[in-house]
């Protein structure tokens, strides 16, 4: 399960492709004459622990960790009032999109820590929130980043399918990591996967994503396609980069048989947000809407999408602890996302508070966000 390597200064183990385990060589090799190699991989205190796609710490949250699943943006469970509840696994992305709206990938200049939820303790968690939100439901897999990196994914799935009240299971996903073994193992229990294809040739694909296997992607698409999984394709529309491939995108997902049951595309726009990448020029929400309706008359299929295109109704939300403009207490248990942040706990709640305070201490500080459950706060 482990693959070993090692450089000049570390012994480096990695565990599933995305935990990377690092031991100084010069502790390694002195505590190997005493102990197998799992022990010390397992109890050496100063190890460092890094998500092997981005280069960053690495947070395993687990049951153990007494890190709550609820509050954070980056990980666990978001409930914004409706009958679909987004599912974070991991985070990090083996992307670096000019477009990206989370800043995210290994050249990312904001981000500072990933998360890793242990599917166990997440299952434990979701069933809780599943009975409180009635049925009819719909777990979302997507992240700041790449769901796909996810480990247990499959396992993850298999065991959300088994849930009841849960009728459909989507996933976001650039689909690089996807393969035929993989998705032939969640179908039957995955009900529709949201492709991210914004360019549909090498030169625009290099242009918005550095380095991306276009040819593979498409094939990844087809697959899908002619599976029991339903294929939704999302493009980000980026003005001046791949106007001229959103009709060959359109024309490429009919082709292809996407949409079985739901809308066969869902072309997003490109919005410029506070942490993400800034490119190009951000048109209007009236001149989007404006450019798909045209698009809708010429190919003859709906591109203006509201919730009900996807079963997607309101309800009640799991009550907020937190009011805004609060004064509260936490205690600080990992690094935060972004640089200058810190992940603390308080009233069972992750919460991401701007603080200099160290893990371990305890920070006080004013609720600056409540929305859809997201706490943010700023430490005094």
């Amino acid at each position: 399960m482990l693959e070993e390597i090692e450089d000049k200064e570390e012994k480096i183990f990695v565990f599933r492709d995305i935990v990377e385990i690092r031991i100084p060589k010069k502790d390694y090799e002195r505590l190997i004459r005493r102990h197998k190699r799992d022990y010390i991989v397992s109890t050496y205190e100063n190890k460092r622990i890094l998500n092997r796609v981005t280069g960053r710490e690495l947070v395993f949250v687990s049951r153990e960790s007494g890190i709550p699943l609820l509050g954070h943006s980056a990980f666990g469970i978001i409930d914004r009032g409706t009958n679909l509840l987004q599912v974070r696994c991991i985070s990090g992305c083996n992307l670096n999109c000019i477009f990206c709206s989370v800043d995210e990938g290994r050249n990312s200049k904001t981000r500072k820590t990933d998360y890793l939820v242990d599917p166990d303790y997440l299952l434990g968690e979701l069933k809780k929130i599943v009975e409180l939100k009635g049925d009819g439901l719909e777990i979302h897999l997507d992240a700041q980043g790449e769901p796909a990196l996810y480990p247990y994914l499959e396992y993850l799935v298999e065991k959300v399918s088994k849930i009841k009240n849960v009728e459909v299971i989507s996933m976001q996903t650039n689909g690089i990591l996807l393969n035929e073994k993989r998705i032939s193992a969640m179908e039957g229990k995955m009900t529709r996967i949201n492709l991210s294809i914004s360019a549909t040739t090498e030169e625009v694909a290099k242009r918005l994503h550095g380095a991306y296997p276009v040819q593979k992607v498409l094939e990844i698409a087809e697959l899908i396609a002619n599976s029991k999984i339903d294929l939704l394709i999302a493009p980000v529309w980026v003005p001046g980069y791949n106007d001229d491939e959103i009709p060959k995108i359109i024309e490429f997902a009919l082709k292809i048989g996407a949409g079985k049951r739901f809308p066969p595309l869902g072309i997003q726009k490109y919005v410029p947000y506070r942490f993400g990448r800034k490119v190009g020029k951000s048109i209007s929400f009236r001149e989007f809407y404006e450019k798909l309706k045209l698009l809708e008359e010429e190919f003859g299929i709906k591109l203006i999408l509201k919730p009900e295109d996807f079963g997607i109704e309101r309800r009640p939300t799991i009550p907020n602890p937190f009011k805004r403009g609060e004064i509260c207490y936490g205690r600080v248990v990992a690094e935060g996302r972004v640089h200058g942040e810190k992940l603390c706990i308080s009233k069972d709640r992750s919460v991401a508070i701007i603080s200099d305070k160290k893990i371990g201490e305890v920070v006080k500080f004013e609720v600056l966000r409540i929305e859809d459950g997201i706490i943010v706060g700023k430490g005094f």
